[in-house]
C-alpha cells in the first residue's frame, strides 16, 4: 500500500450510490453483517445484537480535478457537518420515516434525502485528503 498522502482539490461530479450509512464494527469500522438479529464482523470477528449497532457515514463520489476523474469514498464523522446530525441519528430518522411511510426496507434512504445529498455535493468543489 502506498503511504504517500496529499490533498486534492476537486469538484464532485456524481454521488455513486444512495447508501450513505452503514452498520460499523466498533473495533475495525468494517461493515457488519446482519444475521438472525445479530451483527457479525467478517474482518475481526466481533459480534453483537443488531439493536446495538453503531453507524458510520460512507459517501461514495465521482470527483474531477483539472485533469482526471477519481472514484473516492469519504468515511466517518467528517460528514456530520454536511448532514447536520451524526450517522447514528440520521439512521434513526431514516428508520422512523420508512416505518411511517410503509417502506419494507427500513434502511433504504428516502428519495428526498438522496436528492438533498446530490444537491449539497454535486458541482461543489472540496479539498480531499487522499
Amino acid at each position: 500500500m502506498n503511504s504517500v498522502r496529499g490533498l486534492l482539490a476537486a469538484s464532485v461530479i456524481s454521488v455513486q450510490n444512495s447508501c450513505f450509512i452503514y452498520p460499523a464494527c466498533q473495533k475495525c469500522f468494517s461493515r457488519l453483517i446482519l444475521d438472525s438479529g445479530r451483527l457479525n464482523c467478517l474482518k475481526c470477528g466481533c459480534t453483537g445484537e443488531a439493536k446495538h449497532a453503531s453507524y458510520r457515514y460512507r459517501l461514495s463520489l465521482k470527483i474531477a480535478d483539472t485533469n482526471d476523474l477519481f472514484d473516492i469514498t469519504v468515511f466517518g464523522s467528517c460528514l456530520d457537518p454536511f448532514f447536520g446530525v451524526t450517522a447514528e441519528n440520521l439512521q434513526r430518522c431514516i428508520q422512523d420515516f420508512n416505518q411511517l411511510s410503509g417502506e419494507t426496507n427500513i434502511d433504504a434512504s428516502p428519495g428526498a434525502l438522496v436528492q438533498a445529498v446530490e444537491t449539497c455535493f454535486i458541482g461543489k468543489r472540496f479539498i480531499f485528503g487522499v
